[in-house]
């Protein structure tokens, strides 16, 4: 027998899967794979086609983007004071358009790390964004999501706001032809310029005046950071309007700055714990110029046209921006001084608050915002009201509790028998300022106007200008268009022409009762009075007009003729056809505005000239090119408008006004003998006037009612627009030496007073003493020969002579 063991079996070949063996499943799965490759392929081909077919369409539609390779925004028309301080802007766009290498790095890194991080690397296009911005919006019709900052400068220049997929389309073709045609700096540069930020902000270095009042380059890490995080969505993150949503957003966008490797954790540590300080508005800090900023407005229009506000034109004025700080707040005080002696309104309106705290706090925020605080003059929802007591809340939940003398001004608002609509209560909107010492006190918008302006009586340039209370309350320029009497301030121009008549300064008129019936004056009998109703009986032209005596006003104009007065008045820029030639222009009966009157001091300030008032010194384009410089006048005799003698022997009379009479206050708080003024009250106490200067400073103070009405009993120019002059002179003139008028040719001094030297003909000089040009102040006493005196009459006849001349 053999001993082999049998064979072994070879192994079995694997069976070759053919579609006779497959099961039913697999079979079915594989015509499921095979159709969707086939209808993939199909829709990739097909969208490659309609791609393609709207790339063919789309591309030559694309606007020309070339002039973006030298950029230029619109840019507003900014004003500026003297100074170089922005009073002023107007234009489409608040924008400082500001080059790239200007702009500081942790502004572009904040920017970066929040908006687009990669933009270095990348060409235009984020395509993982784009397709999980396409993933989320599959099934709908609007898209979302993915922009780069290429991507957003090309909607933002070229394209709507809408969301579709055609903008979408053009917004890509656009990106890839903004990166081929710009370098990335450039385009950065266009969106950091270009991109809407709130508050009528376009651009960072907008945004950063605007919301922390400073310049671009002055940010900080955790500034910076906040304003990024504007682009998302201005009015959400608006740092001033939502504060806690603005910090919440800052806090993620340093962390973004940290990860991406712009700044160390250290520096992001000491960003989060950083204050912020945002402005609390829009006027914090500003230099309230609100009406000379119109009024360039209007100018550079009538010039430029619509390019005013696109051109980037920069204004410089003449302002100096302390002094118009400082008028603006003085005029308010004066204002707010009268306001606190009227009878309390009541309440501005009443709102229903919820009982709900938060509800509660909206309805007051919504009630503040439709009625916004005034500058200093604050507006509050009362929470509790009592007569001892008022609690009320600000913007911001601000609480403010007004006590003891703070509630006097409202005393009849908060008794128990006030009236509904003036009553103190729950829901009560009210206004509020602080006093001096620091105490809120409760008060009103006032309802009485008014009007500051100063010049440079040596060149016309206008040093500071307030048209009004409040610009956003009533736009009205009340110093260039308000014409109203000028009362007793218009006196020394009637003076001013006696002088040429042969009057001076010592000539004796009686301060006597006046009545002129009706057959006299051809309408109602007229019987003038002194303001405080006395008669002093005979005194010189100069205590006359230093106590502002009506009746020797009216007598000096009798005697010189009212149609001369009148013609006189012309050469100080008056109209004559706004003062009519009758005997009532003596105290002011004609029309004025505050402009013409300070135009008019400045006559006497500057030994005669007439200079007239200008407020633009040049303007420049964007780059500095000027394109218009306007420059002082020359004074010369071409510009004269009275005699330089004239004007000195007037300004020593106002001199006297300001020293001894109606104006005394001036030199007493002042303390100063170059001040020279005059006070003015119209008849019923309805337009009250201080109108003044020092040879360097003119200035002019109106105050009234827009409808004309009294301002009381007891109100007057010495009371009402004086302390507002006065406290503008305060600021304006320290530091400023006390300057005294030359004497001009042609007047001798006797015994203290001024006289034009063709009244001593004749006469020794020697033997009167006096003295010509200015020298030494003649021991000896007398008047001078040739000098013209009024007779003084009884004033029976008196009477008797002014009704023979109106006959005559």
């Amino acid at each position: 027998m053999s001993s082999k063991s049998p064979p072994t079996a070879p192994p079995e070949k694997p069976k070759k899967i053919t579609p006779a063996n497959k099961s039913p499943a697999l079979r079915m799965l594989a015509k499921l794979f095979l159709w969707g490759a086939g209808l993939s392929a199909a829709a990739m081909l097909s969208g490659l086609m309609v791609l393609a077919m709207a790339l063919a369409v789309a591309y030559p539609n694309l606007p020309d983007i070339s002039e973006l390779s030298d950029y230029r925004p619109k840019l507003p028309m900014r004003v500026f004071s003297a100074d170089g301080v922005v009073i002023g802007e107007f234009g489409e766009e608040r924008r400082r358009f500001t080059p790239i290498k200007e702009i500081p790095q942790v502004m572009k890194d904040a920017v970066l790390a929040i908006e687009d991080a990669r933009f270095f690397q990348h060409g235009g296009v984020d395509y993982l964004g784009v397709i999980r911005a396409g993933l989320a919006n599959f099934g709908h019709a609007k898209s979302q999501g993915a922009s780069t900052i290429t991507m957003q400068v090309a909607r933002n220049v070229y394209l709507s706001s809408e969301k579709s997929y055609t903008r979408k389309i053009y917004e890509i073709l656009l990106t890839f032809k903004l990166e081929h045609l710009l370098s990335k700096n450039q385009i950065l540069e266009i969106y950091l310029n270009q991109i809407y930020l709130g508050n009528r902000a376009y651009g960072f270095a907008a945004a950063s005046e605007t919301y922390f009042g400073k310049p671009l380059q002055s940010l900080s890490i955790a500034e910076a950071a906040m304003l990024a995080g504007l682009p998302k969505a201005p009015s959400t993150y608006n740092p001033i309007a939502n504060y806690k949503r603005a910090r919440i957003r800052q806090l993620y966008i340093i962390e973004r700055m940290q990860e991406n490797g712009f700044i160390t954790a250290e520096q992001a540590v000491a960003a989060k714990a950083q204050e912020i300080i945002v402005k609390s508005g829009p006027d914090e800090g500003r230099v309230h110029a609100e009406y000379v900023a119109e009024m360039v407005r209007q100018m550079v229009y009538n010039q430029y046209g619509d390019q005013t506000y696109t051109r980037g034109l920069n204004v410089y004025t003449t302002l100096n921006a302390g002094d118009q700080t400082m008028a603006y707040k003085a005029l308010r005080k004066g204002i707010m001084g009268y306001e606190r002696r009227q009878i309390y309104r009541g309440p501005e309106k009443f709102i229903d608050i919820s009982a709900d705290p938060q509800e509660a706090e909206d309805d007051i925020d919504e009630a503040l915002n439709e009625n916004r605080d005034n500058g200093d003059v604050v507006s509050a929802v009362v929470l509790e009201a009592s007569p001892k007591r008022i609690l009320a809340m600000r913007r911001n939940s601000e609480s403010i509790e007004i006590t003891g003398e703070g509630l006097k001004p409202a005393q009849s608002g908060l008794a128990e028998t006030a009236a509904p609509n003036i009553k103190i209560r729950r829901g009560a909107l009210i206004r509020a300022a602080k006093t001096p010492e620091g105490k809120w006190e409760i008060t009103q918008l006032p309802e009485v106007e008014g009007a500051f302006v100063a010049m440079d009586p040596r060149s016309g340039a206008i040093r500071a200008l307030v048209g009004g209370f409040d610009f956003e309350k009533n736009k009205f320029n009340h110093v260039t268009q308000a014409w109203r009497q000028p009362g007793s301030s218009f006196k020394p121009f009637i003076y001013s022409a006696a002088l040429e008549k042969g009057f001076t300064p010592a000539t004796v008129i009686n301060d006597a009762p006046l009545f002129f019936d009706a057959s006299v004056t051809g309408g109602q009998p007229w019987e003038p009075k002194n303001y405080d109703g006395k008669f002093d009986g005979p005194m010189s032209m100069r205590n006359a007009l230093k106590k502002s005596k009506n009746m020797v006003s009216i007598r000096i104009l009798q005697a010189i003729g009212a149609p001369y007065g009148q013609q006189w008045a012309t050469h100080f820029g008056f109209e004559a056809a706004k003062h009519p030639a009758y005997l009532t222009m003596a105290l002011g009966a004609g029309s004025v505005n505050p402009m013409q009157m300070v135009s008019a001091y400045s006559v006497f300030a500057n030994g005669g000239y007439r200079v007239n008032p200008y407020l633009v010194t040049r303007i420049t384009d964007q780059k500095g090119k000027v394109l218009l410089e306007t420059s002082a006048p020359a004074l010369d005799e071409t510009v004269r408008g009275i005699p330089a003698r004239n004007a000195y022997v007037m300004s020593s009379m106002l001199q006297d006004v300001a020293r001894a009479g109606t104006a005394a206050k001036a030199q007493a708080i002042l303390k100063r003998t170059d001040i020279y003024g005059k006070t003015g009250t119209t008849n019923d106490a309805i337009d009250t006037w201080f109108v003044g200067f020092q040879p360097n400073l003119a200035a002019a103070v109106w105050m009234g009612y827009d409808t004309p009405k009294n301002l009381g009993d007891h109100e007057t120019g010495g009371g009402l627009s004086l302390p507002i002059w006065i406290d503008f002179m305060a600021y304006a003139l320290k530091g400023v030496p006390v300057t005294e008028l030359p004497v001009p040719e042609g007047l001798l001094n006797v015994s203290n007073e001024w006289y034009y030297d063709e009244y001593a003909k004749g006469s020794s000089v020697s033997s009167l003493g006096m003295t010509g040009n200015g020298g030494a102040t003649p021991a000896a006493s007398g008047t001078a020969s040739g000098a013209v005196p009024i007779t003084i009459l009884p004033p029976a006849d008196e009477k008797k002579r002014i009704l023979d001349l109106f006959k005559n």
